[in-house]
Order: structure tokens, then sequence, then C-alpha cells
């Protein structure tokens, strides 16, 4: 087994052919058979389905063990690289669209100052998407929702924040100093559907106190809501990095009294030992975090746990 034939195999899972995997390796279609063949000979299995390309089971369990080798690789690397001083290679980091917004734009900013050696990808998903690329080793690091139960994954908080109203100029609400899950009961809101993690710890929330919220629309994507909110279209409860500071509009933001808000954290996953730039980025998330919070309001961070 060597690393050509796992390259190989990860390049049909990725484009689905052998042709267009051999192009993608910038070699012939014979070679990529040749080191599929040799492979499943020596796992005594079949890999791929030579009818439409696809992987068998037994090439799936290969091809997600072969991508932790090409990280471990590229990990390999950047260590020895940032043995030098040259902290270097590429960090793929997830981060919840709703706090994307506000984190990615300084972060990016000062990653190309103090760390310029560091290709920095950044994937915008949710906490549920991220979390499956964290276990099979897609991604180094992911910015995710709290509480996050994982035995794969390390976690540790990152800041917490407040859910927040956020009202039209025409809304009842919107001149209110705060307001209550009571007050909120009596005015149809924009919301996310029932099962998305807001929606249903808003309404247990609800439910303890009593009162029921009604929905104006329910969109499913935080973004969206917000979106629609800051145009005018109806208000809606967000936490508060949906509602950064520097989005324009005559939208105003509402304290919530009695509605609990939520945590977010950074996890990695536990089965690789982290690259020295992960490490690297991983420092420089707290430090953005601590820099800008003062300028998104219901926003606290959390001190990092020594590395």
């Amino acid at each position: 087994m060597d690393l050509r034939q796992l390259n190989a195999l990860v390049a049909i899972a990725d484009h689905r052919s052998f042709s267009a995997a051999a192009k993608a390796l910038h070699t012939v279609q014979s070679n990529v058979s040749a080191h599929i063949a040799r492979l499943e000979r020596e796992l005594r299995t079949t890999l791929v389905d030579r009818s439409n390309g696809t992987l068998t089971p037994a090439g799936e369990a290969v091809v997600d063990r072969a991508r932790r080798v090409q990280r471990e690789l590229e990990a390999l690397a950047a260590d020895v690289a940032s043995l030098d001083a040259r902290v270097s290679g590429t960090v793929r980091c997830g981060i919840i669209g709703t706090t994307a917004r506000w984190l990615a734009p300084p972060l990016l900013r000062s990653a190309g100052i103090e760390l310029p050696g560091v290709h920095l990808v950044i994937v915008d998903a949710t906490t549920t998407s991220l979390v499956p690329g964290l276990v099979d080793g897609r991604l180094d690091l992911a910015v995710v929702n709290l509480p996050l139960d994982d035995p794969d994954l390390d976690v540790e908080p990152l800041f917490d924040e407040d859910s927040v109203l956020v009202a039209p100029p025409d809304h009842p609400l919107f001149s209110s100093p705060a307001v209550s899950l009571a007050d909120l009961a009596e005015h149809e809101l924009l919301l996310e559907p029932p099962g998305t993690a807001f929606r249903d710890d808003l309404d247990r929330a609800a439910a303890a106190a009593g009162v029921t919220l009604r929905a104006q629309a329910e969109i499913d994507g935080m973004r969206l809501v917000a979106s629609l909110a800051f145009q005018g279209f109806g208000a809606a409860v967000l936490p508060a990095s949906a509602a950064p500071g520097f989005v324009g509009g005559a939208w105003r933001r509402v304290p919530i009294s009695d509605v609990a808000g939520r945590s977010v954290g950074l996890a990695r996953s536990r089965r690789t030992r982290p690259s020295a730039p992960a490490l690297a980025v991983r420092e420089l998330l707290f430090d953005v975090v601590e820099a800008n919070v003062p300028d998104q309001p219901g926003i606290r961070p959390h001190g990092r746990t020594p590395q």
C-alpha cells in the first residue's frame, strides 16, 4: 500500500470516475486503474464499482482513513516548517453563519498580518454540518453552537451571547427598553422552524413561561431571518451575533429579559494532533474575539484554556 494508491481512491471519491480522477491527479486513467487494482488485491476486496464509478462500502471505509492520512501528512510538513519559526500550511476552519458575519472579516485580516504563511479556508455552515467535517478530518477547527456532546471532539468555550429582539421602526415593540416572552407572544415573529436548535430552545423557554410564540413566517436559516428583520419584513428573535452593529438600517436591537442566551465554542478532533498552523489559528481566534466583542453588543468572551 502506498500514498499514490490512497490518493487515487480519494480522487475517485471526489470526482466520481476514473477519468476525472486521472485528470485531477495530472496522470492517465491507466495509472489510476492500476493503483486501485493493486490496493484492492492487497485488501482483498472491491473498493470501486466499475459500472458507475462509485465506492463500495469497503471503499468508503478506506477513503475515510485515507483522508486522515492526507491531513496528517499536511500537518507533518507544517509542523516541521514551524520549527524554523515559519508557521505555514493550510487550515480549514468552519464557522456557523451568524458568527461568521462579524468574525470572519477580522480573522482574515489578522491572519494575513500575523500568519502570512497560513492559507486559511473558511467554511460557512451550521453546527450540524460542521461536526462531521471535524470528525472525518475535512476541517481542522470549527466555531460551533454549544453544548456539543461528541466523544470524538474537544470543545472549549469561545463566547456567550444574549438573545435579542430585532424590531423594525414600525413594530409596536421597537421603542421598548426591554421585552419579555409574554410581550413577544402578543405579536407574530419571524422564526426558524421547529426542529432547529435555536427555535426549540426558544419554544421551551416560552412553554416554561406559560406562553406560545406565533410565527409570521418560518425561515430555515438564521442569516435569512436576520436579513428579513433588517429589511423591515417583521421582528425576529436572534442571537446577538446575528445582529452585528455594522449592519445598516433603521432596525433596533431590544433586550429580552427572560430568555437565556447561547454559548459558542471552538471544536477540534480528538483523533489527531492539531498541526502547528491549526494551533496558531486557534490562538488567533481567541485574540480576534477578545478584540472585537466590544463592538458586538450582547457578546461576552471566554478566556482561553492553556494548551
